[in-house]
């Protein structure tokens, strides 16, 4: 898939290198439990490899047109724990630093969507984090996404205490992003 700046396309191998650092990077990774290993991001790459097998759709890797760089991923997934809001489909984005604020997730994300309510046919889509990952919630509401705080919820991967199982859950119906389009292609 393509947009303006970016292509969403299928893994290759010689994007592990790339992600691997960018998953190394303590400020790429701050809002996630740990930096990952090259073999612990290899194998996360392989998960989302199989994600696609599964659900015919996944997390793609994001390449700069104009250049043909590997910046990171976009896309849409199943996450796989226990919470009120499950079964869901979560849109989520993770770019390597030197091309964060650009406008390059906003970008990914608003075409991962297009497919996730056009091709996929879902009726919904959700996305999470952290209440202090400002950057993300700034994605998440410039797609059109709406935090109700009775959804926010403890991450049950996390241990009680952690710094990071308290979440926020962000939404969008495909009601909702249909007038969303709207009003952005209005004069």
């Amino acid at each position: 898939m393509k947009t303006e700046r970016l292509l969403l396309r299928a893994w290759r191998d010689d994007d592990l290198a790339p992600f691997a650092a960018l998953n190394a990077d303590p400020e790429v990774v701050e809002f996630l439990p740990s930096p990952l290993t090259r073999g612990e991001s290899d194998a996360l790459v392989e998960r989302i490899r199989g994600h696609f097998d599964e659900q015919d759709f996944g997390l793609w890797a994001a390449e700069k047109t104009s250049s043909g760089e590997f910046i990171g991923f976009v896309g849409i997934s199943v996450p796989h724990f226990e919470a009120s809001f499950m079964p869901c489909v979560e849109i989520g984005w993770r770019l390597a630093r030197a091309h964060w604020g650009k406008g390059f997730a906003t970008e990914g994300a608003r075409e991962a969507m297009r497919f996730g309510f056009e091709q996929a046919d879902l009726e919904e889509i959700v996305s999470f984090t952290v209440p202090m990952n400002q950057r993300s919630r700034s994605v998440m509401t410039k797609l059109g996404m709406q935090r109700g705080a009775s959804d926010d919820f403890a991450h049950p991967s996390l241990p009680v205490g952690h710094r990071l199982r308290d979440h926020v859950l962000y939404r969008l119906e495909r009601s909702h992003w249909r007038d969303t389009l709207r009003e952005t292609r209005s004069p």
